[in-house]
């Protein structure tokens, strides 16, 4: 989508959005991922669009040569506020060259490695941060921001967890 001009971008989300507000079940739709167990410590994931081999991360024993899952979900983080600022940004009718997203988080591998059962399991703070340093009024970086926060998919899945179920298939 990068350089997608704002009237591009609008002509092609417009039926989409008429579509959902005429049919709100149109625009409810089941992702799927799937992932098979490989060689001891790693996991081929298959979204549907590409494979990824992950594994333990090194702090829990992993080698380091495939991605660990937390820092998966880091990256989905700035993969999905990214693509969400550009698409906002496009919008508004502005073009991002020099924007950087960042995201950091805390986890603490004495939890995960059962060391210390009073240590959580999993990241513990996540902080999602924007380097913009385009050509833009303080006013734009901070409407850019907010609606960013209010429309990445990933970031509002995270702030506001959805009900998870575990079953044997």
């Amino acid at each position: 989508m990068q350089n997608m001009q704002t009237e591009t971008l609008r002509n092609l989300q417009r039926p989409l959005k008429n579509r959902y507000l005429q049919d709100a079940s149109a625009g409810r739709v089941t992702l799927h991922a799937s992932g098979t167990l490989r060689d001891g410590t790693s996991c081929q994931v298959d979204s549907g669009l590409h494979h990824m081999s992950t594994g333990l991360h090194p702090a829990a024993g992993g080698d380091g040569t495939v991605a660990s899952s937390a820092d998966m979900l880091l990256e989905t983080l700035v993969a999905c506020a990214g693509v969400t600022m550009n698409a906002i940004a496009t919008n508004m009718g502005l073009n991002l060259q020099y924007t950087r997203v960042f995201a950091e988080g805390d986890l603490d591998f004495r939890g995960t490695l059962g060391v210390d059962k009073n240590v959580p399991v999993g990241l513990t703070n996540i902080r999602l941060k924007f380097d913009i340093q385009d050509p833009i009024s303080d006013e734009q970086k901070k409407r850019l921001i907010d609606l960013t926060e209010r429309y990445s998919v990933i970031y509002q899945t995270l702030t506001n967890p959805p009900r998870i179920s575990v079953m044997e298939v």
